[in-house]
């Protein structure tokens, strides 16, 4: 019996070969073009020396810190819903049922640190998100399809319950303000200590590449999100902030977004505050900017954003209150005796929102409270060797699928 994906593939692939033809061109020279070019260049060569000092000295560092290495999560019945656009959830049959690629492994990052042992959890983890193509079919150079993103998840063992959320906001905002500087801490001497092996062990592919790095002092230059938009606007603050500080890497703070990372205060004594009312001093999360630098000029690129995180919603009742507030739920869970009675009209959450209700044997909530991030692997690259050499993010990757560089794509 035939598989019918497998036919569509290779149709698709006989009708690109016969455009191409049409053309006065042939497979082999687009795919000389294209990849072979690429794979025998100098300039990958460079980017993935570059690669695996950058990823072999995250290991190190985490593993340093005391964290622990967690297993890929590629599969799974819920996955990260994103704020941003991507076409839509992957997803695969196995055993009669449908589970979707994973978006992130932000979810199964949570669960992993339920023990209180464990101080934090790390893994090179696989993502797929399937980025809307440009509108303008601009070349906007940093988006791939299928990548790699370090996924770090530490416990705060802060312990503070609904009680205290509610009705001590003074003390909780102390608190998420000191473990903010916390999370910024380790996210930062984490990227010191990484790019410091590149200067150390890659200076000859830096200047191959044509670009210099300036290990960057703590701490980084910090910017609210507010105040940025308002200054240089919704789509291009990145940039505008990246124009304003000389600094090679800079924080981004207070960005409204996903679910999971907190806004406090969210729930209050009666009822919640409402979205628009949300301001950058209440969103507990961070991105960390940065720009490449030219060798001989001085000059720097653009700023991109390479590495997102959070301090996490912890409260079963906020964790809920934020999914159906960002429609991603359709209705509360009724958990009754164990069991789940709604569960059908939560899609795959059912799992995970039991796990984040359980309480021990003194009542009090397991469900970890938790700060982290994701740092981009090609996204990084690409930002770091962006220049003379290195275009899009294409040049650092030997099978980078980006939705805007090709229709089909060959491997």
């Amino acid at each position: 019996m035939k598989d019918e994906g497998r036919t569509g593939i290779g149709d698709a692939l006989f009708g690109f070969q016969a455009a191409l033809k049409e053309s006065g061109s042939s497979l082999r020279e687009y795919m000389e073009k294209y990849y072979y070019q690429k794979w025998m260049g100098d300039t990958l060569l460079a980017a993935i020396a570059i690669r695996a000092t950058f990823v072999t000295a995250m290991h190190q560092f985490l593993t340093d810190e005391g964290l622990y290495n967690l297993e890929r999560v590629q599969l799974s019945p819920v996955t990260d819903p994103l704020a941003h656009d991507v076409e839509h959830v992957p997803s695969i049959s196995y055993k009669g049922l449908q589970y979707v690629l994973t978006h992130s492994m932000i979810y199964s990052k949570f669960l992993a640190c339920h023990h209180p042992r464990i101080k934090g959890i790390f893994v090179d983890s696989p993502n797929i998100r399937l980025e809307v193509e440009s509108p303008d079919r601009l070349q906007r150079g940093k988006y791939i399809i299928d990548f790699s993103q370090m996924d770090i998840e530490v416990r705060r063992n802060r312990g503070i319950d609904l009680e205290t959320y509610l009705h001590k906001p003074d003390y909780v905002k102390e608190v998420l303000r000191e473990d903010m500087g916390k999370a910024k801490d380790l996210f930062e001497r984490m990227l010191i200590y990484s790019l410091a092996k590149i200067v150390e062990k890659n200076d000859d592919e830096l200047k191959e590449l044509g670009v210099a790095i300036e290990i960057p002092k703590q701490p980084f230059p910090a910017f609210a999100y507010d105040q940025s938009k308002k200054k240089y606007g919704p789509k291009a603050y990145e940039i505008g902030v990246g124009r304003e500080t000389p600094s090679q890497f800079f924080w981004i703070t207070g960005i409204p977004r996903e679910n999971y990372d907190l806004i406090y205060p969210y729930l209050k004594p009666g009822g919640k505050i409402a979205l628009d009312e949300v301001t950058s001093d209440m969103v507990y999360n961070y991105d960390i900017c940065g720009k490449s630098i030219n060798r001989d000029t001085g000059e720097q690129s653009e700023a991109r954003e390479l590495l997102s995180g959070a301090i996490r919603e912890w409260l079963y009742e906020s964790i809920v209150e934020r999914l159906l507030d960002n429609k991603i739920l359709p209705v509360r869970p009724i958990i009754v005796e164990g069991n789940i009675e709604n569960i059908h009209q939560l899609d795959g959450y059912g799992p995970f929102l039991l796990a984040a209700s359980m309480k021990d044997s003194a009542g009090r909530s397991t469900f970890p409270d938790t700060y982290g991030g994701g740092i981009g692997i090609e996204r990084t690259l690409y930002m770091l060797c962006r220049g003379p050499k290195v275009e899009k993010i294409d040049d650092v990757t030997f099978f980078g699928k980006n939705p805007d560089s090709h229709q089909i794509y060959l491997f």
